[in-house]
C-alpha cells in the first residue's frame, strides 16, 4: 500500500505544472501574468474552451480547490495536474475545441475560476491534504508575480512566442528571457520536431548520403508520429496550465499533451539513425551514441522549457517511442522489401495509409493534430510510392554489400558546394510543389463536397476536406522527395 501511494505521489508530482514553471524560472524564463483577469477576458477564454470545465472557487474551500487547477465535478476534490476529458458533442460541433492548456481567471465577483480547454476536466483520484494545497496556492501566487521578480531585470528582455496558435490565432503573452543562450538553444531544439526540419533533414539524407536509410527513417517516423497523435486524441489531456506555466511557444498549444510527440520523434529519429547506420557508415560507436543521446535530450528538455509538456508527458513519450522501435525496427527489412518489389505495393500503400488516416479522424473532433496525422501519412505514402518507382527504373539504387561500409570522403569546397546546391534546389522545388498543390487541391476538394471555401480555416475543419487535402498535398511532396527531385538531379547531372 505504501509503495502504491508513493507511485501515485510521483505520478502527480511529474505532471504538476508548478514543476514545469520552476524549471522555466531556473532557465531564466519569467511570466508577465497579471494578478486578475477581467470578466470579459474570462468570457473570451471560456468561449475557446467549450465551457465544460469551469467552476467558481469560493469561501473556505478556495485553497483546497486551487490545487486542482480544474473542475473535479460532483463536489470531488481534484488532484494536482490530472487532466481528463469530458465530451460535449454539441459544443464541439459549434465551436472547434482548443485542446490546449488550462487557464485560471477571475470572474466579475472576484472569485477565482479554473477553466480547462475543450471541456477536459482535471480529475484526481486522491484528495490533496490541506498543507499540500496551501503550498500549491502559495506557489501559484508567487509565480503570478514572476514578471516583477525576475532574477535580473536589467539583463532580461521581453519577447513573445515566435508563432501564433495554429487553431485560434492567439499570439500569446509576453514573457521575460533572462538567459538568451538557453532560449535560442531550446528554440532550435524544439524545431527538430517541426515540419521545417523534416522537409530539410529527410531530403538531405536521401539526396546526399543514403537513400535506403532515408526512406526507412521516414517509415519509422510515420509510425511513431501516427501512434503518438492517435494516443493523444484518445487520452485527451490538456497542456500544462498557464499560469503558472509560461507559454514560450503557442503554435501547438491547442493540441493535446499526453504523450509528447516531440519527445517521441526526438527519440525515434536519432536512435533509429544510429541503429541503421552503425556498421553501414564508418564512425566510432561512442560518437554515434553520444550524438543520438544529445539530440534526444535537447528535444525532450526543450518541450518542458517551452511550457508545452509536463515532465510526465515527456517521459511517457520517450518510453512509448522505445517500445514502438523495439517492435518496428526488426520488421523494416520485410516492409521495405515489400514496398520496393511487390506488384500490388502501390495500391496497398495508398489504401493502407488512407485507411489509417480515416481511423485517426474518428478518434476526436477537429484539431490541428488531426490534420498533421493526415499530413504525416500522406508523406509516408508518397515516399513509399517513389521508392517503388525508383526500384523498377533503377534510380537511386541501393549499394551492394561490397560497397559497404561507407567512409567519410575528404571534405572539399566542391563536395560541400554540390551538397548545398542539391539541398537548396531540391527544397525550393518541394516548396513550390507544396504551394501549387495547396492552391489547387483545397478549392477543388471544397467544390467536390459542397463546402463553402470563403473561409479556408473553417472549411478545413470538415473531415471530407481536411483528409484528402492534406493527404494529396503531402503525398505529392513525399513523391517529389523520393522520385521527382532525384530525377531532376539526374537530368541536371547533379546526382
Amino acid at each position: 500500500m505504501e509503495k502504491s501511494n508513493r507511485f501515485v505521489e510521483l505520478y502527480y508530482y511529474l505532471q504538476d505544472p508548478h514543476l514545469v514553471a520552476r524549471f522555466q524560472r531556473f532557465c531564466g524564463v519569467h511570466g508577465t501574468f497579471s494578478k486578475t483577469v477581467s470578466s470579459k477576458e474570462a468570457d473570451r477564454t471560456q468561449s475557446h474552451n467549450n465551457g465544460d470545465c469551469h467552476r467558481p472557487i469560493t469561501g473556505g474551500n478556495e485553497i483546497e480547490n486551487m490545487a486542482g487547477f480544474g473542475g473535479a465535478g460532483e463536489g470531488k476534490t481534484a488532484g494536482v495536474g490530472v487532466r481528463k476529458r469530458v465530451k460535449n458533442r454539441r459544443e464541439e460541433s459549434e465551436n472547434p475545441a482548443q485542446n490546449g492548456a488550462s487557464v485560471s481567471a477571475t470572474d466579475s465577483r472576484g472569485e477565482t475560476v479554473a477553466v480547462c480547454n475543450n471541456g477536459r476536466s482535471l480529475q484526481g483520484a486522491t484528495t490533496v491534504s490541506h498543507s499540500a494545497a496551501q503550498h500549491v496556492f502559495s506557489a501559484a501566487n508567487e509565480e503570478r508575480e514572476t514578471g516583477k521578480d525576475s532574477d535580473d531585470p536589467l539583463s532580461s528582455s521581453t519577447v513573445k512566442p515566435l508563432r501564433k496558435n495554429s487553431l485560434t490565432g492567439d499570439v500569446g503573452q509576453e514573457f521575460l528571457i533572462g538567459n538568451r543562450f538557453l532560449y535560442y538553444m531550446f528554440t532550435f531544439a524544439t524545431e527538430l520536431g517541426n515540419e521545417l526540419f523534416y522537409i530539410i533533414f529527410f531530403p538531405f539524407v536521401m539526396w546526399n548520403m543514403d537513400a535506403l536509410v532515408s526512406r526507412r527513417l521516414i517509415m519509422v517516423w510515420v509510425w511513431v508520429m501516427y501512434l503518438g497523435q492517435c494516443t493523444k486524441d484518445v487520452i485527451g489531456w490538456s497542456r500544462p496550465a498557464s499560469p503558472p506555466v509560461v507559454k514560450v511557444e503557442m503554435f501547438y498549444n491547442s493540441e493535446y499533451s499526453m504523450p509528447s510527440t516531440h519527445a517521441m520523434s526526438g527519440t525515434a529519429i536519432p536512435f533509429s539513425l544510429f541503429f541503421m547506420t552503425y556498421c553501414r557508415w564508418e564512425y566510432p560507436f561512442s560518437l554515434g551514441f553520444i550524438l543520438a543521446l544529445c539530440w534526444c535530450l535537447l528535444v525532450c528538455v526543450s518541450r518542458i522549457y517551452m511550457g508545452m509538456h509536463s515532465v510526465l508527458d515527456v517521459i511517457v513519450g520517450v518510453l512509448y517511442s522505445v517500445l514502438i522501435l523495439l517492435f518496428f525496427l526488426p520488421l523494416l527489412d520485410l516492409i521495405d522489401g515489400f514496398n520496393l518489389s511487390h506488384r500490388y505495393a502501390p495500391l496497398i500503400i495508398v489504401c493502407f495509409h488512407l485507411g489509417l488516416a480515416l481511423f485517426s479522424f474518428t478518434l476526436d473532433t477537429w484539431s490541428t493534430s488531426r490534420g498533421d496525422t493526415a499530413q504525416i501519412l500522406g508523406t509516408g505514402a508518397g515516399v513509399a510510392l517513389a521508392s517503388h518507382v525508383n526500384y523498377h527504373l533503377g534510380l537511386l539504387p541501393d549499394p551492394t554489400p561490397e560497397q559497404l561500409p561507407y567512409t567519410m570522403p575528404p571534405l572539399s569546397a566542391g563536395l560541400v558546394g554540390l551538397a548545398v546546391l542539391r539541398l537548396v534546389l531540391g527544397v525550393l522545388v518541394l516548396m513550390a510543389m507544396r504551394a501549387l498543390m495547396k492552391a489547387l487541391t483545397l478549392p477543388l476538394v471544397c467544390w467536390l463536397f459542397g463546402v463553402p471555401s470563403t473561409d479556408m480555416r473553417k472549411a478545413r475543419q470538415h473531415m471530407e476536406v481536411e483528409l484528402p487535402y492534406r493527404y494529396i498535398v503531402y503525398g505529392t511532396v513525399g513523391f517529389g522527395v523520393g522520385f521527382l527531385v532525384p530525377l531532376l538531379f539526374s537530368y541536371l547531372h547533379l546526382s
